[in-house]
Parts: C-alpha cells; sequence; structure tokens
C-alpha cells in the first residue's frame, strides 16, 4: 500500500518505521524537511497542499500539532487544515484516513471512569476544537475515517516530571492521570493501517490509571528530595481505559510506567 503521513513528528516517525518494515511505501508531508530514510518527504504548507505529484494513496495519517500556543493555533491546526486535504486527496482512491486526536474530548474531571462507550461531553475551547475535528473527518469520510485518541504520551523524557518533582511540596488532591508509551502508540496505529473491521474510534491507553501525587512521590524518592503532602482526598481527573483497543488483541508492551520512568533517570544520569 502507498500511505501518506501528514504531519510527521516523534509518534509518526515511529508508526511509519513498522510499516516501513512491512514492506509499504510511504510519503510524508511536513512543515519542515525529513532525512529518515523510511519514506520519500515532501515540505509543503498544509493550507496550500498539493498532492498531485504522488501516486495513488490508499492510507492517510494524520498526526498534526499546533507550533504555537492559544486557541486560534487549535483551530488552524485542527480544524481549519480538513478542506485542505480533503481538496488534494480528491483524486486519491483512499481506503482509511486514521486521525489522531485526545483523550482531551472528554470532559469528566472529577475521577470518572472513560472507555470508548462513554458520552463524549468536551469541558474547555481545546476539546471542543478537537471534537469539531473529528465530526468534521467523520463527514467527509464517514466509511474511511478512523479517530484515535491517545491518553497522555510519555517516554521520550522525564525533565518536565522531575522539575515538577523538585518545586512540589504540597499536591491538591488525588488527581488521576493516564499514559501511553510513545511506542505502544506507535505499534498500535500501524496496526490500524490494515486492520479487519475497524471501529469509528479507539482510546490508545495502557490502561492503568495512577494518581499524579504518586508519581511525584516516586520521583521524589529515587532523587532523594523531600516528600511533597496530600492536602486533600477529593478525587479529580478521570480513569480512562482502552476497551476497543484491547478488543482487537493488542496489548502493551509498557504497562507499568514507574519502570519506564526508572529507564528515563538511568538514561539521564539520575539512577539511584
Amino acid at each position: 500500500m502507498h500511505i501518506l503521513f501528514i504531519g510527521y513528528g516523534k509518534t509518526a516517525r515511529r508508526v511509519a518505521k513498522h510499516l516501513f518494515e512491512q514492506g509499504h511505501h510511504l510519503s510524508t508531508i511536513s512543515r519542515s524537511a525529513k532525512t529518515d530514510c523510511y519514506a520519500q518527504h515532501y515540505t509543503q504548507n498544509i493550507a496550500q497542499l498539493d498532492l498531485s505529484m504522488l501516486p495513488p494513496i490508499d492510507v492517510v495519517y494524520v498526526l498534526l500539532a499546533p507550533s504555537q500556543t492559544g486557541l486560534e493555533a487549535y483551530q488552524q491546526t485542527y480544524v481549519e487544515s480538513i478542506v485542505p486535504i480533503v481538496q488534494a486527496l480528491q483524486a486519491h482512491p483512499v481506503q482509511r484516513i486514521i486521525v489522531v486526536s485526545s483523550t482531551r474530548v472528554y470532559g469528566e474531571h472529577a475521577g470518572e471512569r472513560i472507555d470508548d462507550e462513554s458520552i463524549i461531553q468536551p469541558a474547555d475551547a481545546q476539546g471542543q476544537i478537537l471534537r469539531n475535528m473529528e465530526l468534521l473527518w467523520q463527514d467527509y469520510y464517514p466509511q474511511q475515517s478512523i479517530i484515535v485518541r491517545p491518553t497522555g504520551i510519555y517516554g521520550t523524557s522525564i525533565l518536565r516530571l522531575k522539575r515538577l518533582a523538585e518545586q512540589t511540596q504540597s499536591y491538591a488532591n488525588i488527581h488521576y492521570t493516564n499514559r501511553i508509551h510513545i511506542d505502544d502508540l506507535a505499534r498500535f496505529l500501524a496496526v490500524l493501517a490494515d486492520v479487519p473491521d475497524p471501529a469509528v474510534s479507539y482510546i490508545v491507553s495502557n490502561n492503568q490509571p495512577v494518581p499524579m501525587h504518586e508519581i511525584l512521590l516516586w520521583l521524589q524518592q529515587q532523587l532523594h528530595l523531600p516528600a511533597l503532602t496530600l492536602a486533600s482526598t477529593q478525587l479529580t481527573g478521570k480513569q480512562i481505559y482502552a476497551t476497543r483497543m484491547r478488543a482487537t488483541g493488542f496489548e502493551c508492551e509498557h504497562v507499568i510506567c514507574f519502570n519506564d520512568y526508572a529507564a528515563l533517570l538511568v538514561e539521564h544520569g539520575n539512577a539511584t
């Protein structure tokens, strides 16, 4: 198959490696030049996207991320990009289009359980923009589109968490967070290129919700820092489960995030 990536960052490169090893022909569109050997790379502005020089495209991955913060950048990246992409793909026999969104479209924030059957009710403007994007893709490609909603992607750096552990003396409440290792996300995205009878959408998570203060306490112990205190047992966040992903038979290789964080600490020279 000829597979096109629109957006080619850290996750997309990992997906491309899997698909390249399976023998697929790959092309990419991105803002900046890419040089890896997995694909033929094109540098284009999505607003003026031109795919006329490409051979027929069978599968498309859309993995976009704003280059700036703010609602305007969100709207431009996720929503205003859709029409130029759809127009550029009109001449291609697209069988499947895989769009990466986010679990931010689920607005619950009191420790609730969320899975693929949960009602989608965004609670903030960014979540609503992402939901608008999902609905537009499903309108344009009702049979071909697959929406993928990862939880928090980790696995490349621990520096932000280290800084948070160093700066946190008190944590407000029990705030559930949810994670998916970048390599597991990439493997599952690669599976979706030809999985039979795909669902319309998939949450992607390691199915191990963890209170944030427990992660910070663990890091503080590893780094020999003073331990934080928990100010309240009130529940916030959400506990997310990837029920449809699990139903495909896919299994994550990275289930215990503390094991991966320990490896990252060693990589950064902070082994205890």
